[in-house]
């Protein structure tokens, strides 16, 4: 079941003041965030590399807590502390409950945290969803926040708060159809469950 969230304001940092001028100097807009403290986010339509720097711009405008899942292998190094600093999580494959646990764990003990995750796992054709997301938010008790770019009107919206149910095909069903419902950068490279729908809705 969808539920309705009102945001919550707050005073930007200057950092955020920044950020969100950042993406208007760009031509892009984006509303206030949802009025959640845990969640999945999930990004998409992805079919460019710039999803990713509108997407985390936005993330640092609206002053989320926005986090993402790194293999732990990448933590080693000198590059080990930015990718912290930029909100990366380490997660060893090989531990007992693989990835899913680790995430369902780190949201359950945390009181604030926005997990952001791309379920079509790449920006070109991908033939289905990474659907690990889901097991994560119906697991942890946390809703799965819909944030789409919309190349045609140069907007990242939130159009779907879903709390997600038994029912997984139901509940990919309504994030196909809201991610179908944008202009993405590269309509050629969308994944087909978002194509099928796309081309769906340009036929009507």
């Amino acid at each position: 079941m969808a539920q309705q969230h009102q945001p919550t304001r707050t005073t930007p940092t200057r950092r955020q003041r920044l950020a969100m001028k950042l993406i208007n100097l760009a031509g892009w807009r984006v509303p206030p965030f949802p009025d959640v403290d845990r969640a999945i986010v999930v990004g998409g339509p992805h079919t460019s590399n710039w999803d990713g720097v509108i997407g985390l711009t936005a993330a640092v405008a609206l002053g989320l807590n926005a986090h993402f899942l790194i293999k732990h292998s990448a933590f080693k190094g000198p590059l080990g502390w930015l990718l912290r600093k930029l909100g990366g999580i380490p997660v060893d494959r090989s531990r007992a409950g693989g990835v899913v646990g680790q995430a369902i764990e780190t949201l359950r003990q945390s009181d604030r945290l926005i997990l952001v995750v791309a379920p079509e796992g790449t920006r070109s054709n991908a033939r289905q969803w990474k659907t690990g997301f889901h097991h994560i938010a119906r697991q942890a008790g946390v809703p799965i926040v819909v944030t789409v770019a919309d190349y045609g009107t140069r907007e990242l919206r939130f159009p779907l708060v879903l709390q997600p149910t038994d029912d997984l095909e139901a509940d990919l069903e309504q994030l196909y159809q809201c991610f179908a419902s944008v202009t993405p950068k590269h309509p050629d490279k969308l994944s087909d469950p978002v194509r099928e729908r796309f081309q769906a809705r340009h036929r009507q």
